[in-house]
């Protein structure tokens, strides 16, 4: 059934109505990120490891399924957090394996191929297939994408935003709610137009941005979003050029280099993960208004500087308010001509 105001925003924007779903046929086999999955019937119980996966079971009604959650970068939404304090958190960043096979999962959903791939730091997906347990990997992260050269992977080829979408569309086929998917996949769409609408006004033909994720200590280089990742489909969405020209998903580029580029804007990462001090976007900004280099840059000069949930930076279902945020923002600057 159609969300009541969903339908009205579908039409005004001229996105498809949805079609009725058809149940999954069982035993579903799909292809995911080079394995074959096949369930006999939908999971029951279900480990995630990465923020992005819990929140698409949450937003899909999923969460009587979660058994256990890890990897957080940010607090869960309110809307979730109900169903959420319910579920054991396994660690805030990455579980053990042990911990993991510990909760007797059906299906383990992972964000990022560093946390269970080749040389995943929880395990392999072998090791979990070897005890006949799936893991899902978001195909944001392993298509187009080589997880093997640099610290956070190097995009092949630009990253594509239908890799969410297909992500939800799986999860809602393996658990038999296509539907929810269907309505999840129409809300983001829209939301998307909204965003593009948004600044569709605003001449930004000489605009830059830098992305701003973390740094391991506030006196190195930081890191930044190259320019194949879901940052920059953020700002190419909007028609905003991002300074940085690296193919890894997370670079680390100087000051200097940074300063030199002179981006518009600077899009820092606000998250409540405590791994590194510059997780910390207070910190963030002391260091941007105090360092003799960055203070002296026009986006902190005329305080161009705008903050967006971590995980508005990743693939998942935050990155369309994050794109709302970054979108909204932008339109009310005055740019330089």
């Amino acid at each position: 059934m159609l969300l009541p105001r969903l339908a009205p925003l579908i039409i005004a924007l001229g996105l498809p109505s949805l079609a009725h779903a058809a149940p999954t046929q069982y035993p579903l086999t799909l292809e995911n990120c080079g394995s074959t999955l096949t369930f006999e019937q939908p999971p029951s119980r279900v480990v995630t490891i990465g923020q992005a996966g819990t929140e698409m079971l949450y937003a899909m009604g999923l969460s009587d399924k979660v058994v256990g959650t890890s990897l957080w970068f940010n607090d869960v939404q309110m809307k979730y957090k109900a169903q959420n304090d319910k579920i054991e958190r396994l660690a805030d960043n990455e579980p053990s394996f042990e911990a993991v096979i510990g909760k007797r999962p059906q299906l383990v959903a992972v964000e990022l191929e560093w946390m269970v791939g080749p040389q995943g730091v929880v395990g392999t997906r072998q090791q979990f297939h070897e005890l006949k347990i799936p893991t899902y990997l978001m195909p944001s992260d392993c298509e187009a994408k080589d997880n093997l050269v640099g610290a956070d992977g190097t995009r092949l080829e630009a990253f594509r935003i239908d890799s969410i979408y297909k992500s939800i569309s799986q999860l809602a086929e393996i658990f038999d709610v296509q539907e929810r998917g269907q309505q999840l996949n129409a809300q983001l769409k829209a939301s998307l137009a909204k965003s593009i609408a948004t600044v569709q006004a605003k001449d930004l033909k000489q605009t830059s941005a830098l992305f701003w994720f973390s740094s391991a200590s506030l006196d190195i280089d930081p890191y930044v979003a190259g320019h194949k990742g879901i940052p920059d489909f953020m700002l190419s969405t909007l028609g905003v050029r991002n300074v940085v020209e690296s193919d890894e998903e997370w670079p680390t580029v100087g000051w200097e280099t940074i300063a030199k580029a002179n981006p518009t804007f600077l899009v820092i990462a606000r998250m409540d993960r405590r791994r590194f001090p510059a997780d910390d976007h207070e910190k963030k900004l002391q260091f941007l208004r105090s360092d003799p280099v960055t203070r002296n840059m026009d986006a902190v000069k005329n305080n161009r500087i705008i903050i967006l949930d971590a995980m508005a930076m990743q693939a998942s279902i935050r990155m369309f308010d994050g794109l709302e945020t970054l979108a909204t923002a932008i339109s009310g600057y005055d740019l330089p001509k």
